[in-house]
């Protein structure tokens, strides 16, 4: 059942009392750990002694700690490192370091659901899953609201679970604008789906068959970027600020035309079959079985893809178009 958490239900007296470890320190490791701290929650850092987030984090004015000795000490354990890596790290350098009752808390499902990692039973187990990129975590949370959250509970050995789950919320940034609940399974489930079939997937492989479509016609590259990938972001702003409706309201009567009698010819039916296909691949585990294979031994076709997929013509052709756009800011 839809229930949705805000800034009035959260214990904030949480944050205060409870010692949280955050193993991690990558775009979401480092949002979290830094509105976290000026939440005035009691936060250390566990990370890899001499790494390069070690000195990233001393730069940003933390004590870093080895994974162990933060572990010690912890009331709530948040793993904010890669999916691939965290079953090794719960194994080797947290399960023997807890403290009887600490909370294990995760920004996604993958490992709990997949049972790649299975905590004992005198243990809570909470996921605070922000729907955004680290970066924007950090930047919403910054400009006094935030990015929202999605809450779930594996295990309550507590009694209080989900109460410390929103009080990690609320640190973050996330009961400013609303924290979903959820299970385990749906979060992770939903979220592979939707970076598979939509989001990185999907939308790729869609800007890039555009591209293709017109650069093979004849017609310029550099216009084909503009129409099939700098045009994106106005639409998606769009969708982001009011959905498919406030889409149709700024789009032209020509454009909403095109879209409503052109566009379920490309997303058709068989389109759908495959997207039930991804799915199922998902549910059934075979996907997560297929990329931990993968990562263990060696991640090389991973690597080779990707970096085919970065060698796409499109991308020299979009380097040249934003170098003229003096306002995007790149890291």
């Amino acid at each position: 059942m839809y229930k949705m958490f805000n800034e009035n239900d959260a214990d904030t007296s949480l944050l205060e009392n409870n010692q949280i470890a955050v193993l991690g320190y990558g775009r979401q490791g480092k949002a979290q750990a830094l509105n976290l701290r000026e939440s005035g929650a009691n936060v250390t850092l566990g990370l890899r002694a001499g790494g390069k987030s070690w000195k990233q984090a001393e730069q940003d004015g933390w004590q870093p700690e080895t994974v162990q000795d933060a572990v010690k000490k912890a009331d709530v354990i948040a793993f904010l490192t890669p999916d691939m890596t965290q079953e090794k790290l719960y194994q080797e350098q947290v399960k023997d370091y807890l403290k009887p009752g600490a909370t294990l808390l995760f920004s996604h499902g993958f490992n709990i659901h997949y049972k790649l990692i299975k905590p004992d039973a005198d243990l809570d187990v909470v996921m605070i899953a922000p729907k955004s990129p680290g970066h924007l975590v950090r930047e919403e949370f910054c400009k006094g609201a935030g990015v929202p959250c999605l809450l779930a509970v594996d295990q309550d050995y507590s009694g209080s679970a989900t109460e410390k789950a929103l009080a990690y919320a609320h640190g973050i940034g996330g009961t400013r604008a609303g924290v979903l609940q959820t299970t385990f399974k749906e979060e992770t489930e939903t979220d592979l789906f939707g970076e598979q079939a939509v989001l990185c997937g999907g939308a790729v492989e869609l800007v890039k068959a555009g591209w293709e479509t017109l650069v093979e016609a004849g017609y310029q590259k550099e216009l084909a970027y503009y129409e099939c990938m700098h045009e994106l972001k106005l639409i998606v702003d769009l969708f982001y600020q009011g959905g498919i409706s406030l889409m149709h309201k700024f789009v032209s009567d020509t454009a909403n035309y095109g879209a409503l009698t052109r566009g379920n010819r490309i997303v058709d039916q068989q389109t759908r079959e495959h997207m039930r296909s991804v799915l199922k691949e998902i549910q059934d585990g075979k996907f997560a079985r297929e990329w931990m294979d993968e990562y263990e031994n060696g991640a090389n076709n991973f690597q080779n893809d990707l970096q085919q997929s970065c060698l796409h013509p499109i991308e020299s052709t979009g380097a040249k178009l934003r170098e003229q756009m003096s306002w995007l800011q790149r890291e």
